[in-house]
């Protein structure tokens, strides 16, 4: 009898002893749960807002939310276009009607832009990255920002990476990567020759902002003379690119990067001198196009106050060289701010 109550007795302190181990394991439990909600959580908003340098491949900033087009929440009031160079039959006046000239318009440069794509008849971006189901994009300025920053593996990884005028990579392969899909450039920041920085199959797309910028690219296919009049500073005379890699993009991207996206036409006839979008945020545009996944690195300039900080992650060039400058850099960099709030474009690095 003693030893049946006591039995009894023994299972209620074990009962009591399991509910008191429950009750303290409970917070650790719970601290667990949360710890692996809270990490399946930040590994998604990382792939969201930002690659981390662990990044194995670019496909995997396409999953998820990332999948979601982007485009409609911009509320640019114009349709996408993932055709990006002017090609030979658009001069049969089916589609591209111009009433501007350049550099948003081709109006009153037809002729030069006949000949010219006579010869680099070829419009097409490579057929491995046309092709894909989701592009990754990589839009790289050359501004300070990026140096040493170690970034040239992240870089390497997206689909397509966006240079910008003469910028060099050998040297700076750690920070800046080696690979670049296409070049945006124009005469005065053309490199005689293109092979110095870039792959054999990058695709140097010229960015008309005048007739003379076609003029010396005809001057050029054709081996022509050179008419050095027109340029606020000498473009190369000699230039030993691949022509069939020659792409020209169409003045539509410009004009909606001034329109839409900077807002600066509207206010042109206030100011004497005209403003013109750089060729970093019309890159960022294009890219919006074309890509699904935008990220930038190397965007954005240093406080004038101090005309001596260098403005580049190469060479000497300082603030001071900025001073006559035909952009609205900080009206840019408000533009570049609301892209980055509304999840259009990821930096990837620290910025201000």
């Amino acid at each position: 009898m003693w030893r049946h109550e006591q039995t009894k007795e023994d299972v209620k302190m074990s009962q009591t002893t399991a509910k008191t181990w429950c009750l303290r394991l409970l917070p650790v439990l719970v601290f667990f749960i949360s710890f692996v909600i809270y990490y399946y959580f930040y590994a998604i908003l990382r792939s969201f807002g930002g690659p981390s340098k662990n990044l194995s491949s670019s496909k995997s900033l396409c999953g998820g939310w990332l999948t979601q087009k982007k485009w409609e929440s911009l509320n640019f009031n114009i349709s996408r276009q993932t055709q990006l160079f002017l090609k030979l039959e658009d001069f049969f006046w089916r589609e591209h009607l111009s009433t501007l000239p350049l550099p948003y318009g081709i109006k009153g440069s037809e002729l030069l832009l006949l000949k010219v794509l006579a010869i680099s008849s070829n419009y097409h971006v490579p057929a491995k990255i046309e092709n894909l189901g989701c592009r990754t994009c990589a839009v790289i300025g050359n501004g300070f920002a990026i140096k040493n920053s170690s970034l040239g593996s992240i870089i390497n990884k997206h689909d397509v990476v966006i240079r910008l005028n003469d910028a060099p990579v050998r040297g700076y392969e750690e920070d800046v990567g080696n690979k670049t899909t296409m070049r945006f450039f124009y005469p005065e920041s053309a490199s005689y020759n293109p092979a110095l920085h870039n792959d054999p199959d990058t695709l140097m797309v010229l960015v008309p902002f005048k007739q003379q910028d076609l003029r010396w690219l005809k001057e050029i296919i054709y081996d022509e003379k050179r008419v050095r009049k027109g340029f606020w500073k000498p473009p190369p005379q000699i230039w030993l690119g691949d022509v069939s890699k020659i792409r020209v993009l169409d003045p539509h991207f410009l004009l909606q990067t001034a329109d839409k996206l900077l807002k600066i036409l509207s206010s042109q006839k206030e100011k004497q001198v005209s403003v013109h979008p750089t060729t970093g945020i019309l890159a960022v545009y294009v890219a919006l196009n074309y890509c699904d996944v935008v990220h930038i690195a190397g965007f954005g300039y240093p406080s004038s106050n101090n005309p001596r900080q260098l403005i580049h992650y190469y060479g000497y060039d300082t603030m001071k060289s900025m001073k006559n400058s035909y952009h609205d850099l900080n009206h840019e960099a408000k533009a570049l701010k609301k892209l980055e709030d509304s999840g259009a474009i990821f930096y990837l690095h620290p910025h201000l």
